[in-house]
């Protein structure tokens, strides 16, 4: 499921890619972009943690006069004031303007590297929404992100993925083999598919599956076997006979009325209803007094 999600980027799509400090995910992140550039996609990067040299090592080359940097990472906050790009812009208006300045024929893929810079000077409840304008197509065909986190509370990071249509949660692999990726995708009919994966990242940035992790408590299915019986050596019989089954299908239900039963409560006879009661010779009953027994 990783190389379906890196090689095929939907409209109105919104890829995240989740790490912490055992494990950076920029390698990943660049792998999305120079799979994008090799399906002839222009790319906007909005650069506040690498340089551009950084950034540019080890894409597809050919294919750099479609891919714009925006640096953001010489003065982030704008303390010079004569910055590219800072962390305050990053507004639908402001990042309409940037991607009009260098026109393209069809909409783009805008990468963000990283949310955790912009998460830190904004809210959190602010950036989700510009996430979702910016996810629903127009100048921007689709987003990718890369979010630290273990820089932020919990709930910032469940409202970011949220809004996510794929998540790549990256950790170091076992042994120092590879690296582990837990994928969670959201189809367009909104089913949820989920994958784990150990991959490694090639020195051309594409990337090979070492192998699949099932999920823990399921079973792999092995068509080639005979099915097992569950009810096999087992003590007690489960199973029915035809005689017992067709008695069982014949016997009434207790909550089930017969047509007598349903036509006697429907209709009832003379006298339904009422109550007899023929007073004991030891009843101690008082007419003035009715209530004469009770201790109030």
């Amino acid at each position: 499921m990783l190389l379906e999600v890196l090689q095929g980027t939907e409209a109105g799509g919104f890829i995240l890619i989740q790490d912490s400090v055992n494990y950076c995910g920029r390698h990943l992140l660049k792998s999305c972009i120079n799979a994008a550039l090799k399906r002839e996609e222009v790319v906007h990067v909005l650069g506040f943690e690498v340089s551009q040299e950084e950034l540019n090592d080890g894409l597809d080359k050919t294919s750099a006069q479609r891919l714009h940097f925006h640096n953001a990472y010489s003065d982030p906050l704008g303390w010079t004031g004569n910055s590219p790009f800072t962390v305050h812009q990053f507004t639908l208006e402001d990042i309409g303007t940037l991607l009009k300045q260098t026109p393209q024929a069809k909409a783009v893929t805008l990468v963000i590297d990283s949310l955790s810079w912009i998460l830190r000077h904004h809210d959190p409840a602010a950036i989700c929404q510009k996430l979702q304008a910016l996810k629903k197509g127009g100048v921007v065909r689709a987003v990718i992100g890369l979010l630290h986190s273990d820089l932020h509370q919990r709930g910032t990071v469940g409202s970011i993925c949220h809004l996510a249509t794929s998540v790549i949660t990256v950790a170091p692999g076992t042994r120092g083999l590879g690296a582990f990726a837990k994928i969670t995708r959201r189809t367009k009919s909104g089913k949820l598919m989920q994958d784990e994966e150990i991959f490694s990242i090639n020195e051309d940035l594409t990337v090979t599956i070492q192998s699949k992790r099932s999920h823990p408590g399921s079973t792999p299915m092995n068509t080639d076997e005979s099915e097992v019986d569950p009810t096999a050596n087992l003590t007690f019989n489960l199973r029915l006979s035809d005689t017992q089954r067709e008695a069982k299908e014949k016997l009434p239900l207790p909550f089930v009325f017969s047509k007598e039963k349903k036509s006697a409560l429907l209709h009832p006879g003379t006298g339904s209803g009422r109550i007899l009661y023929e007073p004991d010779a030891n009843d101690d009953y008082d007419q003035e007094d009715p209530d004469d027994d009770l201790d109030v």
